[in-house]
């Protein structure tokens, strides 16, 4: 089942340090199966406030997203980042193909009913 890594990142001005990052990680991906899904592009905010950038990579499972997060070469390269950007970054598994949101609701129903 496909994972993502999503990041929600403060808003900065570039430099050599995040140039740099951005330039190598790539290659971090690249043995993890990880692509880039969406970055740089302009978030419509529909609802509530979203201050800062969105970043989606892709991977063909939570386990290689947790492995290329943990890798060295990632790890290598995260403090470039870190440096000069605040924000969050969560991994989490997509659904499963075939997906239906009212199966859950049908699982939570006698909860609510209680």
């Amino acid at each position: 089942m496909t994972a993502y890594a999503l990041a929600h990142l403060a808003q900065g001005a570039p430099n050599a340090d995040v140039l740099e990052y951005m330039e190598r990680i790539q290659t971090t991906l690249d043995p993890f199966g990880g692509r880039f899904l969406v970055h740089g592009a302009t978030v419509e905010v529909r609802e509530g406030t979203w201050p800062g950038a969105l970043v989606v990579i892709g991977f063909p499972g939570i386990a290689e997203a947790r492995a290329w997060y943990d890798s060295p070469a990632y790890q290598d390269i995260l403090p470039l980042r870190t440096r000069h950007l605040a924000g969050d970054l969560l991994l989490v598994d997509g659904v499963a193909p075939g997906y239906d949101p009212k199966s859950l609701a049908d699982k939570l129903r006698p909860q609510i009913a209680a």
